[in-house]
């Protein structure tokens, strides 16, 4: 049987915070990069950035090509 989930206030985000259109879809803005990588196959080299996101904490930072 399914039990009530009780939720944490302090992690409810404002919407206006968020900065929400009509149309329900935000703005991800990159604020700064964390970390370099390059990746090397067997004939290419790709490189990745660590970026840290304006909306997201520091532990949802996502690599990018």
């Amino acid at each position: 049987m399914l039990k009530k989930c009780m939720g944490d206030p302090s992690l409810i985000i404002p919407t206006e915070d968020i900065g929400i259109k009509d149309s329900l879809s935000y703005e991800d803005i990159p604020i700064q990069i964390l970390d370099r990588k390059v990746r090397k196959l067997r004939t290419k080299e790709i490189a990745s950035v660590k970026v840290l996101w304006r909306n997201q904490f520091v532990e949802e930072v996502t690599w990018e090509s």
